[in-house]
């Protein structure tokens, strides 16, 4: 949070003479004084990272940037929170899908939605919150802390489900509504760790900026990026642990099997990759070994 705020004063300095951002601004600290609950709800919005990034960027670029987005974010709610509940265990996100979005998930939103449909995403949600609750505690409980949105996507053309999280969008978890609860409670889990991982990458460098070398990745035909294949191998170390938890649960033995082995196998591969691609900083070779060995001793500890 005190990113978002140090980039909010960043901006008012930076446009010293847009006097809409500086109203919406003095709204800003007049509800950290007067209602500190409210004042954290906006500043946590997931989006406003990325907002205010952007128009940091596009004001050292002399673009015309316009500014009135904050007020937005201060005066439009995010909408009601789900109550959900499992063995005790609460997670209250906010479905958002009337926007406006200013980040690119890689699919078009999905609304706005009909109450009918919101209502199939309610019951949706609640399956996938009881499979993770009851098979995937520790992954519950990390998506109850910090998974506050959820943005319906369109599927893909063929019908298939998709979902994706945005680097500066902490916090939001995109995805359309599958048939099946267990593939909705995995893309929470997946699209969260990225999430996780976009958090530790505003604290610590994990690779050295992206340059021109780019490698395989398992699970794409097209080559990537030292750090695209990082926030692809940490993420796909879930998918591989969710389905390992599947099949030890009894859960579709046969589905879960298959697929944890063939995502230990891809999430091996790329991190063994990350090791030897000679563009980790000491950290990330640390944290990608580290990686490494649980995908090779899972439930090791």
């Amino acid at each position: 949070m005190s990113k978002r705020a140090l980039l909010l004063v960043a901006l008012r300095r930076a446009a010293p003479e847009d006097d809409g951002y500086h109203a919406a601004y003095a709204e800003v600290r007049a509800l950290q004084r007067a209602d500190r609950v409210r004042w954290e709800e906006v500043l946590l919005r997931p989006e406003l990272d990325a907002w205010a990034a952007d128009c940091l960027r596009g004001l050292a670029a002399g673009e015309d940037v316009q500014l009135g987005g904050l007020g937005e974010f201060v005066r439009l709610g995010a909408g009601r929170p789900l109550a959900l509940e499992c063995d005790g265990l609460r997670w209250a996100p906010v479905i958002d899908h009337v926007g406006p979005h200013r980040v690119d998930y890689g699919r078009p939103p999905a609304g706005p939605l009909t109450p009918s449909e919101l209502a199939v995403w309610e019951v949706r949600l609640a399956d996938a919150w009881g499979i993770l609750v009851r098979r995937h505690r520790w992954h519950a409980e990390a998506v109850a802390a910090c998974v506050t949105t959820i943005v319906p996507l369109r599927p893909a053309s063929g019908g298939e489900a998709v979902s994706a999280a945005a680097r500066r969008a902490y916090g939001a978890v995109a995805a359309s509504l599958p048939d099946d609860p267990v593939l909705l409670a995995l893309a929470l889990v997946h699209e969260f760790l990225h999430v996780q991982l976009g958090a530790l990458l505003d604290l610590v460098p994990l690779h050295r900026p992206n340059g021109a070398a780019v490698y395989h990745a398992p699970w794409r035909p097209d080559l990537r990026p030292v750090g695209a294949l990082l926030q692809g191998t940490y993420a796909h170390l879930g998918v591989a642990d969710f389905w390992r938890t599947e099949a030890a649960s009894g859960a579709g033995r046969e589905r879960a099997e298959r697929e944890g082995e063939r995502w230990r196998a891809h999430t091996l591969s790329a991190g063994e990759t990350l090791l030897a691609s000679g563009e980790l900083t000491d950290y990330g070779l640390e944290f990608t070994a580290e990686v490494v060995r649980s995908v090779r001793e899972p439930g090791g500890g």
